[in-house]
């Protein structure tokens, strides 16, 4: 009994500690290949500013990579970056591109189209209910933020 005590503990911590950034990436080369693909395939580009440092950024990962609604839209709709910040690699130059999104938090998501303009910033507090994530609130960013919701025509 008590070995199971200390086993699950030591697993829950394994989980919690998996690396979802690379802090050896370039982040304006990911964005430009992103970009890139996004112009093609009429989707938007969705950047994910953070660390594997941040317990947020941890957390939104397993909430939106465990919900079904969720990572289908990510699927159809958007070409996914993550972009490192930590103090071994602070990716300046997509940060400054991405017009400094660190000042609202970790992590911050940032909607560019296929030509790479910066749409839209999105402040995560927003977005967060109690000690997670809020779906509906996270489903209706992501929606009104898609190529064809931005590009809609309006219709007289």
């Amino acid at each position: 009994m008590r070995i199971r005590f200390i086993v699950f503990p030591f697993f829950f911590c394994l989980a919690y500690t998996e690396e979802i950034y690379d802090p050896s990436a370039d982040a304006m080369a990911d964005i430009a290949r992103a970009v890139t693909i996004a112009k093609k395939s009429n989707k938007h580009v969705f950047v994910k500013v953070g660390g594997n440092w941040c317990g947020w950024c941890k957390l939104y990962d397993k909430f939106s990579s465990a919900d079904e609604d969720i990572s289908l839209i990510m699927i159809d709709e958007y070409i996914t970056v993550l972009a490192n910040w930590s103090p071994e690699n602070r990716n300046l130059e997509a940060m400054n591109y991405l017009g400094r999104p660190q000042r609202f938090g970790y992590p911050v998501f940032i909607i560019l189209d296929g030509n790479g303009n910066v749409l839209h910033t999105q402040d995560t507090a927003l977005l967060e209910e109690g000690r997670g994530y809020n779906k509906n609130h996270v489903l209706r960013f992501l929606k009104v933020w898609t190529y064809s919701s931005v590009n809609a025509k309006i219709k007289e």
